[in-house]
């Protein structure tokens, strides 16, 4: 018995979406395995620079607190 038009264009409709599923699968399967070799490189590099900030962050701390006197040397001396 011959299928109608209808019946064959929907059957090629699903067939294109199933191959899409496959497709977009692959993509994230893909996606999945290239990963972490590139956020492992990323995290290296952050942490890199969150040191190198740090370091420069430090550096100007340092100067600043031997220039002033803490908040504990002002109150050594003082009688309340």
């Amino acid at each position: 018995m011959p299928r109608g038009r209808s019946t064959f264009t929907k059957r090629q409709k699903e067939q294109a979406r199933q191959q899409k599923q496959r497709e977009k699968a692959e993509r994230r399967s893909q996606r999945k395995q290239e990963k972490p070799e590139s956020s492992v490189d990323e995290m290296r590099e952050m942490r890199e620079h969150a040191a190198a900030q740090a370091a420069l962050f430090n550096v100007g701390a340092e100067e600043s607190s031997s220039n002033e006197p803490s908040a504990t040397e002002d109150n050594n001396g003082v009688d309340h």
